[in-house]
């Protein structure tokens, strides 16, 4: 699988994204030159140079060093979004297809109302609930995209739910659980991994929305988006501030969706074979 990606110039540029973002989120807290939290008062709103890379904010805290343990907050907050939403969409998915009408009918009910609830008033009302926490934030997250997994495991299961090898497993006897492991999920792991690379971007700009706001984020501990607010807020003193983070969200997202359109034509290929 991995040679076969390897092919696609967009996939092999995104290896190597999402390769340094996986060393900054394991080994930022570590190579930080600085506290990220510490504040130096003799040294405000400082340029970039030898002593503070990236410059310094507001409060006198190097940005560098802040940005290295965002990486870990952001990317950490992503994958535990995708790991709720594969949770509760895929394992529903898949058994609404093979445990009768009424089940399934319950589930797409269920997924119905879930895709009409607004995505930033369901985050809010979240966080006021259990806490302005980023697990609460990101549980809400997870639940917003639960629809997506949902629908993607549902159609490929639904595609072979007929099949001749799956009627024969029934006539000799397999059961449910046994004809799940044995012929189904194999077949609908490719569509849910292109899902969930792409939605591992979509949770990501969403982490950066909702830091970016203040929801779900603790201050003073860093984020992408809460980086980028800051910056933001101190364009005239430092115009070059929200270059890094930003340009970190959108490489990193990019890198996700190129990795699940290669996922996806790779998958289209070996079907067509």
């Amino acid at each position: 699988m991995i040679r076969q990606l390897l092919r696609y110039p967009s996939a092999r540029a995104a290896f190597v994204i999402l390769a340094v973002v996986a060393v900054l989120a394991v080994f930022g807290p570590f190579l930080a030159p600085h506290d990220p939290l510490a504040q130096d008062g003799s040294a405000l709103l400082q340029p970039p140079g030898t002593r503070y890379w990236l410059g310094t904010d507001a409060l006198g805290r190097d940005v560098f060093s802040r940005l290295l343990a965002g990486s870990t907050v952001s990317v950490l907050a992503s994958l535990l979004s995708v790991s709720i939403g594969l949770v509760l969409g895929v394992v529903p998915g898949l058994l609404s297809v093979f445990l009768g009408r009424r089940f399934e009918w319950i589930n797409l009910r269920v997924i119905d109302a879930l895709m009409m609830l607004p995505f930033l008033v369901f985050a809010i009302a979240m966080t006021a609930m259990l806490g302005n926490g980023l697990v609460q934030a990101m549980f809400a997250v997870g639940i917003l995209i639960t629809p997506a997994f949902f629908r993607v495991t549902r159609a490929a299961a639904l595609s072979i739910a007929n099949a001749e090898y799956i009627e024969a497993a029934r006539l000799m006897g397999a059961s449910t659980s046994a004809i799940l492991r044995r012929h189904v999920v194999a077949k609908v792991l490719p569509p849910v991994a292109v899902a969930a690379a792409s939605m591992t971007g979509a949770c990501l700009s969403i982490v950066a929305s909702l830091t970016f706001l203040g929801i779900g984020v603790v201050p003073p501990d860093p984020t992408w988006g809460g980086l980028l607010a800051t910056d933001l807020a101190n364009l005239y003193d430092r115009p070059f501030g929200p270059v890094a983070p930003a340009l970190l969200i959108v490489a990193t997202v990019w890198a996700l969706n190129a990795l699940a359109d290669a996922l996806r034509d790779s998958g289209r290929k070996e079907t067509a074979a």
